[in-house]
């Protein structure tokens, strides 16, 4: 039986060391202070931004949230991401995905100040996580890496499978992973006989939105499995994984909710304390 991965209890717990680092800043005269952009009507971007404002304020950190109607044009969004890239009080920006589709996201991204990215998503951020010379990686990866840290959970030489390549999640933690010296498989849509490669992986890690993928048969014994799913079915919160069956075989397993999710909130307020440091460090 799997031992439960609580993303929670960790998040809470670096909330409070991340609170103390706040408060060192203000003592400085610092406050940490960090944008969102937020376009249209997304009921689950509300959500996530509503979130993100609570524990934003829980640590100390001042949240702006920008929201724009659904038929904002691009022009009007450069604006606004220029005006805040040269506010030298704003020490973060980050853009709310998904946007409406007249909206060109790629090009938003590549508009913030690669200094000001919480996201860690500029063009420029994501080659240096390559060139594994980053200051700010994507919250989730992040979350990821120190979740498997917090339980002693060693990726050198281990195979890992992640199930999913976006540039939000599975491209970067490929990185963070090869990194820490593990063997990366990045599986996807198009990805011939996925159990093939799952049934050998130390480490699975599925974030492809699509409910109960990962099933009992695809894993193997002892395995750890990372869920970074989000998916409603019957009016209840699920994940990618199969959990109450791949539990029983697991080693260490995350739940949905209250396992990555979490983290992925705190690694963002994370993010913007680190860069509010790495600003006021080399005025």
């Amino acid at each position: 039986m799997g031992i439960i991965l609580d993303g929670k209890a960790l998040a809470n717990k670096l909330a409070e060391n991340l609170k103390e680092k706040v408060k060192i800043l203000k003592n400085e005269g610092i406050t940490p202070h960090f944008c969102v952009i937020n376009i249209g009507d997304n009921p689950a971007s509300k959500i996530y931004v509503r979130t993100k404002k609570r524990r934003a304020k829980k640590v100390g950190i001042i949240q702006d949230i920008y929201q724009l109607p659904t038929d904002t044009h691009q022009e009007q969004v450069l604006a606004l991401i220029d005006k805040l890239n040269a506010d030298q009080s704003i020490n973060g920006i980050m853009v709310q995905l998904p946007a409406p589709k007249q909206i060109n996201a790629d090009e938003l991204l590549e508009r913030i100040d690669p200094n000001k990215d919480v996201d860690g998503l500029t063009p420029a951020n994501i080659g240096r996580l390559w060139l594994e010379d980053h200051f700010v990686e994507p919250a989730t990866p992040a979350g990821i890496i120190a979740l498997l840290q917090h339980y002693n959970i060693p990726l050198v030489g281990k195979d890992v499978v992640i199930i999913g390549r976006s540039n939000i999640v599975g491209q970067p933690l490929a990185a963070l992973m090869l990194e820490q010296n593990a063997t990366v498989t990045i599986a996807h849509s198009k990805t011939k006989n996925l159990a093939a490669l799952t049934k050998k992986a130390d480490i699975i890690v599925s974030a492809t939105g699509q409910a109960f993928l990962v099933t009992a048969e695809m894993v193997k014994d002892g395995a750890v499995i990372i869920d970074v799913g989000m998916n409603h079915v019957n009016g209840k919160l699920v994940g990618d994984v199969d959990f109450d069956a791949v539990k029983k075989k697991a080693s260490y397993i995350t739940p949905v909710p209250g396992g990555v999710g979490p983290l992925t909130v705190q690694f963002l307020m994370e993010a913007v304390v680190k860069l509010t440091r790495r600003q006021n460090d080399r005025k």
